[in-house]
């Protein structure tokens, strides 16, 4: 995994080199951001072309900057009775739209570049949805692998204790990401509603179905990034029908982008994690997956263990393995220049973004030079924060419905955030780009707001 270095980029428009200048010069050190700012800002300079009230208003000055960012100090006691001390984030970066919305990430790698990148990413993720919510992100470089439920607990109390006072229904409602599963979720609102003695549901997404949660909720971003490829393919007269599909990562996003894959006719064929990854051709067990996963938190090399058709390959890409669509779904700049070379070599005809910014830009443009169909982590992944947004409003309504109805909303919600970028790219004469397409629907939408509620 590497991380880009200022030297890395390209020049940008004139409209927007100095916001970027700025933003090296306010925030160094923070890679990740960077990448994520540079990206969106090389899109959208030519809609500053077309709308200069955007430039005249400052627009961009304000976006590249949080709203508020929050940075805590997180002390409990591991089960030896030692004092432990983590840090804990929580970055608000725009409720123009909504209430600040974005997962809460648990993993050593924490710092505040990559939740300020998560953050930014968020803005315009979750504009494309249409679904109300702002942008934000938070974690902490607790490292819940290998803890006891007692430990987590313990943590996850601490880490409340500060966090709450800066969360609420209409003013920043987290949810789970890498590290932050339904036990994570249970243990963080158990002890929101104890400090603040409210029962507000609303205020944290990803929580059990039998507590207020939704359904479909759990699948919602392994899910969506397959319906995006769906999408992709059809435009081109084509499906996901007899495709081999390659996906990195075991967590969530993983194992129900193989679950749907496989359920739309689809042979996936890849899961990875930090050791390593299977190749298994007669198709993923999702069942078996989901039991070493979720329930006995073993390493991948289990399931070729388990699995006579698997084979475990030590180290090594995952990207090495010759598949027609491509769905890296482990962490943020997973998939170098080479591995997207390698995926080129062997046929991909489209990928499609699981994680948060999985593909170091080289390797996206790349993909792009090579024809095959792109999409971007804020568009195909954001089907978990839309669904997060249909828990947020069954929960006002006290409503529950089924997952069927669930998957269905969905499935067209995906469905319009591709049309939206594919329509944005063929309005800026980028036609098929889906990058350029999903930040600038993304940046209109919150521009327009923006200008709308004055200078705040």
């Amino acid at each position: 995994m590497t991380a880009t270095t200022p030297a890395d980029f390209h020049p940008l428009a004139a409209s927007v080199q100095p916001v970027f200048d700025t933003v090296l010069s306010r925030s160094p050190y923070e890679p990740e951001f960077h990448q994520a700012v540079h990206e969106v800002l090389h899109s959208i300079a030519p809609v500053l072309e077309r709308r200069p009230e955007y430039v005249d208003g400052g627009i961009l000055e304000r976006l590249v900057e949080p709203e508020r960012q929050i940075l805590f100090r997180v002390p409990w006691i591991d089960d030896a009775g030692k004092l432990q001390v983590n840090r804990g984030y929580r970055i608000q970066f725009s409720s123009v739209l909504g209430p600040y919305k974005g997962g809460l990430r648990f993993h050593p790698s924490v710092n505040l570049s990559i939740i300020k990148f998560l953050g930014f990413e968020q803005i315009f993720k979750n504009a494309l949805t249409g679904q109300g919510i702002g942008g934000g992100k938070g974690g902490s470089d607790f490292d819940p692998h290998g803890k006891s439920d007692a430990e987590v607990m313990r943590f996850c109390q601490s880490f409340m204790n500060e966090l709450y006072r800066h969360l609420g229904e209409h003013t920043d409602v987290p949810a789970g990401d890498i590290g932050v599963g339904g036990r994570e979720i249970g243990y963080l609102f158990g002890q929101y509603r104890k400090v603040t003695n409210r029962h507000e549901s609303g205020m944290f997404t990803g929580k059990g179905t039998g507590w207020g949660g939704a359904e479909v909720r759990t699948e919602a971003t392994g899910y969506g990034a397959v319906f995006f490829a769906q999408e992709m393919l059809a435009v081109h007269n084509d499906s996901l029908t007899g495709k081999r599909v390659g996906i990195s990562g075991s967590g969530n996003v993983a194992i129900y982008a193989i679950q749907k894959a496989t359920q739309l006719g689809a042979t996936a064929v890849t899961a990875s994690d930090s050791s390593g990854y299977v190749v298994d051709d007669a198709g993923i067990d999702v069942d078996l997956l989901r039991q070493l996963k979720e329930v006995e938190r073993a390493r991948i090399v289990e399931y070729a263990n388990r699995r006579p058709s698997a084979r475990f390959v030590e180290g090594g890409s995952v990207w090495e393995v010759p598949v027609d669509i491509a769905v890296p779904s482990a962490t943020q700049n997973e998939v170098s220049l080479a591995d997207a070379e390698a995926l080129i070599a062997n046929g991909v005809r489209a990928v499609s973004e699981g994680a948060n910014m999985p593909c170091v830009p080289d390797a996206v443009e790349a993909f792009q030079k090579a024809g095959v169909l792109f999409a971007p982590g804020k568009a195909a992944n954001a089907g978990g924060v839309a669904t997060s947004a249909l828990e947020m409003s069954q929960n006002a309504s006290r409503q529950r419905w089924t997952f069927a109805d669930s998957e269905n909303k969905l499935r067209e919600i995906m469905a319009d955030i591709h049309d939206a970028a594919f329509d944005a790219a063929e309005r800026h004469d980028v036609g098929g780009d889906y990058v350029s397409g999903a930040n600038i629907a993304g940046f209109e939408r919150v521009a327009a707001a923006m200008l709308a509620q004055g200078v705040i």
